[in-house]
Formats: C-alpha cells, structure tokens, sequence
C-alpha cells in the first residue's frame, strides 16, 4: 500500500503531527460527513465501546469530521448521553478539508444535501486502516444511509496481523480461530514443517486448522 499522507491538525485532544502521534501503533482513520447526524452519531459511540479491542491490537483511533474542534466537543457531550458511552479518541476538525482533500475523502460530485452552509462538499464516510509502518492497507466507503461495521475493521485487522506474521491468508468470512489458508507460494513440504498437519482440498487451496498456526497481534506502544 501507498504511505498515509503525513499532516498537521487540531483535533479534540490538541494539535497532533499524524506520523509522530502514530508512533509505532496501527491507526484507525474514520471520517463523518458533518457533527449531529444520527448515523455518525451512533458510530462514534459503538467505536467508542470497542476501542479497547482495537487498543489490544496496537490500533489508534482517529475520528475526522468537517466541523470545528469546539462543535465536536458538543457533539461528544451528545454521543456519550444518547450511546452511554465514554469517547475517549481524537477528532480532528477539518474545516478546510485538508486531511479530506489528502486522503481523497471529498464526494466529486456531491448531492445538495451532502454539502455545508458554505456550499463546500462534506466528507464521505470512510475508513482507513494503517499499519505500522505508515502504509495504507484497507480503505472503505460507506454510503449515507448505512451505519458501518467496526466489528468488520476489527476483523480485517485481525487479519491483516494474522497474515503479516504467518505464511497464511484467511479466508470469506473468516474471524478468530477458524481455518486460514495456506499461502499458494509454500510448498506441502514446508507447509507441514510450519503447521504440521494441514487438509489440501485442491491444489492451489489448503487449509490449516487454528490450533496450527499462531495468532500474532501486532501490539505498539500505545
């Protein structure tokens, strides 16, 4: 993947150079199209309850939303009553679609409804999973109508970690302690000096059960 633009922002938690505020962790980078929507409303709270477990996989959260740092901190007065949760993550306040623009968060031809009172277009809803190292290793939007699935980002992480580490893929709807697959370049007979025992079905497509590979969490410094 291509290395995640580096910048400077204001977020609820102060000014933050991205990079250095990174450090060695993963990153979780989410954009909400405007404060006081009740999607992103009830996004920011369910991300909010499982930022542990992404903090047990070295993974910073990092919200961004088009307002200004002063209305996020009424909108996470909000978040916390109506979710029963505690926001404990940055936002950042994009006012001038910086981080948007280098990101490639801005809809090209937005709706009416997707714009502000100025006319400038909101961001879309996506998500960017980084690692380690900077590099850019998942990206998804959403569109307006749909609340996203951070149990989902959970799980490409989860992934993506799992895969760094072993010479393994996983496979469709693959979670935490299923059956991963055996990387096509590993010769059977390496493959049974790394798993012991692994179940070929075809060829190009052999299985190994959990208990033969090691689940790796990448853990940073947070």
């Amino acid at each position: 993947g291509d290395v995640a633009p580096d910048f400077e922002a204001d977020t609820t938690q102060g000014k933050i150079k991205f990079h250095e505020w990174a450090g060695k962790d993963w990153v979780l980078l989410v954009s909400h199209p405007k404060n006081f929507t009740p999607v992103c409303t009830t996004e920011l709270g369910a991300l909010a309850k499982l930022a542990p477990q992404f903090k047990e996989r070295g993974v910073k959260i990092l919200g961004l939303s088009v307002d200004t740092v002063e209305d996020h901190h009424k909108w996470v007065k909000d978040i916390e009553e109506t979710q029963n949760t505690k926001l404990e993550y940055p936002i950042i306040g994009d006012e001038k679609r910086t981080v948007a623009t280098l990101y490639g968060m801005l809809d090209a031809h937005p709706d009416e409804d997707q714009k502000d009172a100025k006319g400038l277009p909101v961001t879309v809803r996506s998500v960017f999973i980084i690692d380690a190292n900077r590099k850019v290793r998942f990206i998804a939007t959403y569109p307006p109508s749909a609340g996203r699935n951070f149990f989902e980002f959970l799980r490409v992480t989860d992934s993506l970690q799992l895969t760094d580490n072993q010479r393994v893929t996983t496979p469709a709807n693959w979670k935490p302690g299923d059956d991963a697959i055996v990387v096509p370049s590993v010769s059977d007979a390496e493959a049974t000096k790394l798993f012991g025992e692994f179940t070929t079905i075809k060829p190009y497509l052999r299985t190994v059960k959990a208990e033969n590979y090691q689940t790796v969490f990448a853990h940073g410094e947070s």
